[in-house]
Protein backbone atom coordinates (compact mmCIF):
# COMPACT_ATOMS: atom_id res chain seq x y z
CA UNK A 1 0.00 0.00 0.00
CA UNK A 2 1.94 3.36 -0.98
CA UNK A 3 1.57 6.44 1.41
CA UNK A 4 1.94 9.68 0.71
CA UNK A 5 4.80 11.37 2.72
CA UNK A 6 3.29 14.29 4.55
CA UNK A 7 5.14 17.45 3.27
CA UNK A 8 7.18 18.98 5.49
CA UNK A 9 7.17 23.11 5.57
CA UNK A 10 10.25 24.94 6.18
CA UNK A 11 10.36 27.54 9.05
CA UNK A 12 8.71 30.64 7.98
CA UNK A 13 12.31 32.29 7.83
CA UNK A 14 14.22 29.88 6.01
CA UNK A 15 11.36 30.61 3.11
CA UNK A 16 11.75 34.71 2.91
CA UNK A 17 15.83 34.60 3.31
CA UNK A 18 15.26 38.63 1.64
CA UNK A 19 13.69 39.86 4.72
CA UNK A 20 16.83 39.53 6.90
CA UNK A 21 18.09 42.08 3.98
CA UNK A 22 16.21 44.58 6.51
CA UNK A 23 18.81 44.50 8.82
CA UNK A 24 21.83 45.34 6.77
CA UNK A 25 19.77 47.93 5.15
CA UNK A 26 18.23 49.90 8.31
CA UNK A 27 21.99 50.12 9.56
CA UNK A 28 23.34 51.77 6.24
CA UNK A 29 20.68 54.14 6.20
CA UNK A 30 21.09 55.37 9.33
CA UNK A 31 24.61 55.80 8.61
CA UNK A 32 24.11 57.56 5.69
CA UNK A 33 21.10 59.88 7.34
CA UNK A 34 23.67 60.49 10.56
CA UNK A 35 26.73 60.71 8.62
CA UNK A 36 24.68 63.64 6.37
CA UNK A 37 23.32 65.21 9.24
CA UNK A 38 26.15 66.05 10.74
CA UNK A 39 28.55 67.22 7.52
CA UNK A 40 25.58 69.53 6.60
CA UNK A 41 24.77 71.05 10.21
CA UNK A 42 26.95 74.08 11.05
CA UNK A 43 29.30 73.50 13.80
CA UNK A 44 28.89 74.80 17.34
CA UNK A 45 31.59 76.05 19.88
CA UNK A 46 30.80 77.24 23.49
CA UNK A 47 32.53 79.59 25.57
CA UNK A 48 32.41 80.09 29.48
CA UNK A 49 33.14 83.16 31.55
CA UNK A 50 32.76 82.58 35.44
CA UNK A 51 32.01 84.85 37.92
CA UNK A 52 31.56 85.37 41.95
CA UNK A 53 29.34 86.83 44.63
CA UNK A 54 31.33 88.38 47.17
CA UNK A 55 29.69 90.20 50.42
CA UNK A 56 30.33 93.51 51.11
CA UNK A 57 31.74 94.78 54.08
CA UNK A 58 29.66 94.07 57.50
CA UNK A 59 27.35 91.90 55.12
CA UNK A 60 26.84 88.29 56.08
CA UNK A 61 29.19 86.08 54.26
CA UNK A 62 26.36 83.36 54.01
CA UNK A 63 24.08 85.47 52.01
CA UNK A 64 26.78 85.77 48.90
CA UNK A 65 25.81 82.19 48.62
CA UNK A 66 21.65 82.44 48.46
CA UNK A 67 22.12 86.09 46.32
CA UNK A 68 24.62 83.60 43.58
CA UNK A 69 21.74 81.37 43.12
CA UNK A 70 19.52 84.06 42.50
CA UNK A 71 21.91 85.81 39.90
CA UNK A 72 22.19 82.45 37.88
CA UNK A 73 18.03 82.02 37.26
CA UNK A 74 18.24 85.97 36.10
CA UNK A 75 21.41 86.22 34.46
CA UNK A 76 20.08 85.90 30.96
CA UNK A 77 17.20 88.19 31.88
CA UNK A 78 19.59 90.54 33.06
CA UNK A 79 21.84 90.89 29.93
CA UNK A 80 19.03 91.34 27.98
CA UNK A 81 17.69 94.28 29.88
CA UNK A 82 21.74 95.61 30.05
CA UNK A 83 24.13 95.98 27.43
CA UNK A 84 25.58 92.68 26.62
CA UNK A 85 23.31 92.05 23.09
CA UNK A 86 25.34 95.59 22.41
CA UNK A 87 28.50 94.05 23.53
CA UNK A 88 28.31 90.71 22.10
CA UNK A 89 26.85 91.92 18.69
CA UNK A 90 23.68 89.60 18.23
CA UNK A 91 20.15 90.11 19.38
CA UNK A 92 18.30 89.82 22.58
CA UNK A 93 16.21 86.18 21.69
CA UNK A 94 19.77 84.78 20.90
CA UNK A 95 21.13 85.84 23.68
CA UNK A 96 18.06 84.17 25.29
CA UNK A 97 18.27 80.68 23.33
CA UNK A 98 21.84 80.41 23.30
CA UNK A 99 23.31 81.32 26.54
CA UNK A 100 22.76 79.22 29.88
CA UNK A 101 24.06 80.26 33.68
CA UNK A 102 24.49 77.63 36.33
CA UNK A 103 25.64 77.94 39.61
CA UNK A 104 27.12 75.41 42.49
CA UNK A 105 25.74 74.29 45.63
CA UNK A 106 29.14 74.91 48.00
CA UNK A 107 30.45 78.06 46.03
CA UNK A 108 28.94 81.52 45.22
CA UNK A 109 29.94 81.31 41.75
CA UNK A 110 28.25 81.25 38.51
CA UNK A 111 29.37 79.80 35.25
CA UNK A 112 28.07 81.24 32.25
CA UNK A 113 28.15 79.43 28.97
CA UNK A 114 27.26 80.39 25.19
CA UNK A 115 26.99 78.50 22.50
CA UNK A 116 27.75 80.31 18.86
CA UNK A 117 29.00 79.31 15.36
CA UNK A 118 31.81 81.24 15.56
CA UNK A 119 34.72 80.66 18.45
CA UNK A 120 35.15 84.26 19.22
CA UNK A 121 31.15 85.23 18.75
CA UNK A 122 30.64 82.63 21.78
CA UNK A 123 34.02 84.68 23.79
CA UNK A 124 31.91 88.03 23.46
CA UNK A 125 28.69 86.70 24.19
CA UNK A 126 29.55 84.85 27.60
CA UNK A 127 31.93 87.97 28.82
CA UNK A 128 28.84 90.44 27.70
CA UNK A 129 26.57 88.52 30.49
CA UNK A 130 29.04 88.41 32.61
CA UNK A 131 29.66 91.81 32.38
CA UNK A 132 25.90 92.73 32.63
CA UNK A 133 26.18 90.74 35.88
CA UNK A 134 28.91 93.05 37.44
CA UNK A 135 27.48 95.93 36.25
CA UNK A 136 23.63 95.16 37.29
CA UNK A 137 25.23 93.72 40.96
CA UNK A 138 27.17 97.25 41.09
CA UNK A 139 24.17 99.31 40.82
CA UNK A 140 21.81 97.28 43.89
CA UNK A 141 25.05 96.72 45.86
CA UNK A 142 23.51 99.30 48.56
CA UNK A 143 20.74 96.91 49.28
CA UNK A 144 22.06 93.49 48.29
CA UNK A 145 24.89 93.86 50.45
CA UNK A 146 26.80 92.19 47.98
CA UNK A 147 28.26 92.26 44.79
CA UNK A 148 29.60 90.48 41.48
CA UNK A 149 32.40 90.68 40.21
CA UNK A 150 34.83 88.68 37.13
CA UNK A 151 36.31 85.38 37.84
CA UNK A 152 37.95 84.26 34.89
CA UNK A 153 37.16 85.19 31.24
CA UNK A 154 35.75 83.03 28.29
CA UNK A 155 38.69 81.73 26.64
CA UNK A 156 38.82 80.95 22.95
CA UNK A 157 37.37 77.21 22.05
CA UNK A 158 39.81 75.39 19.46
CA UNK A 159 37.21 72.72 18.58
CA UNK A 160 33.25 72.63 18.12
CA UNK A 161 30.90 71.08 20.77
CA UNK A 162 28.47 69.40 18.40
CA UNK A 163 28.74 66.28 17.07
CA UNK A 164 30.98 65.19 14.18
CA UNK A 165 29.94 63.63 10.94
CA UNK A 166 31.72 59.98 12.05
CA UNK A 167 29.93 60.31 15.30
CA UNK A 168 26.46 61.24 13.45
CA UNK A 169 27.56 58.61 11.45
CA UNK A 170 27.51 55.92 13.92
CA UNK A 171 25.19 56.96 16.53
CA UNK A 172 22.82 56.70 13.21
CA UNK A 173 23.99 53.41 11.97
CA UNK A 174 23.27 52.47 15.90
CA UNK A 175 19.78 53.61 15.72
CA UNK A 176 18.86 52.37 11.85
CA UNK A 177 20.20 48.97 13.69
CA UNK A 178 18.07 49.02 16.35
CA UNK A 179 15.02 50.07 14.53
CA UNK A 180 15.83 47.26 11.93
CA UNK A 181 16.09 44.60 14.60
CA UNK A 182 12.69 45.51 16.00
CA UNK A 183 11.33 44.92 12.12
CA UNK A 184 12.62 41.31 12.59
CA UNK A 185 11.46 40.66 15.75
CA UNK A 186 8.02 41.26 14.97
CA UNK A 187 7.67 40.29 11.97
CA UNK A 188 9.10 36.45 12.04
CA UNK A 189 6.05 35.51 14.69
CA UNK A 190 3.58 36.96 12.22
CA UNK A 191 5.07 34.66 9.01
CA UNK A 192 5.13 31.83 11.43
CA UNK A 193 1.46 32.01 12.73
CA UNK A 194 0.37 32.11 9.11
CA UNK A 195 3.16 28.78 8.53
CA UNK A 196 1.70 27.05 11.15
CA UNK A 197 -1.93 27.86 10.14
CA UNK A 198 -1.28 26.81 6.60
CA UNK A 199 0.15 23.21 7.77
CA UNK A 200 -2.70 22.82 10.07
CA UNK A 201 -5.28 22.78 7.18
CA UNK A 202 -3.27 20.66 5.03
CA UNK A 203 -2.29 18.11 7.56
CA UNK A 204 -5.40 15.34 8.47
CA UNK A 205 -6.39 15.22 12.08
CA UNK A 206 -5.76 11.97 13.80
CA UNK A 207 -9.06 10.12 14.33
CA UNK A 208 -9.98 10.41 18.05
CA UNK A 209 -8.40 13.45 18.12
CA UNK A 210 -10.93 16.93 18.99
CA UNK A 211 -11.53 18.55 15.80
CA UNK A 212 -11.16 15.34 13.59
CA UNK A 213 -14.12 13.74 11.67
CA UNK A 214 -16.48 11.51 13.42
CA UNK A 215 -15.83 7.62 12.16
CA UNK A 216 -18.77 5.43 11.43
CA UNK A 217 -19.76 3.19 13.95
CA UNK A 218 -18.57 -0.32 13.37
CA UNK A 219 -21.42 -2.43 13.00
CA UNK A 220 -21.27 -6.02 14.55
CA UNK A 221 -21.27 -9.16 12.98
CA UNK A 222 -24.47 -11.38 13.35
CA UNK A 223 -24.09 -13.58 15.82
CA UNK A 224 -23.87 -17.31 14.80
CA UNK A 225 -27.04 -19.29 14.99
CA UNK A 226 -27.03 -21.70 18.14
CA UNK A 227 -27.01 -25.46 16.99
CA UNK A 228 -30.37 -27.03 18.26
CA UNK A 229 -30.62 -30.96 18.42
CA UNK A 230 -32.34 -32.40 16.05
CA UNK A 231 -35.59 -34.52 17.51
CA UNK A 232 -35.80 -38.25 17.25
CA UNK A 233 -37.94 -39.94 15.18
CA UNK A 234 -40.09 -42.43 16.89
Amino acid sequence: MNTTPTRAFPPAGLRRPGRWAVLPAAVLAGAALGGGYGALKTPQYAAISYVIVVPAEKSDPAAALGFAQAYGRVATDIAVTGDAQVWAGVTADTLRKNVQAATSPDAPMISITARAEKPAKAVSMADGVARALVLNSTHVAGSTGVKVVQFSRATKPVSPVSPSAPLSALVGACAGGLLGGLVLLVRPKRGTARGEARHSRQTPAAPGTPGAPASSAAVPAPAAASHQPEPEAV
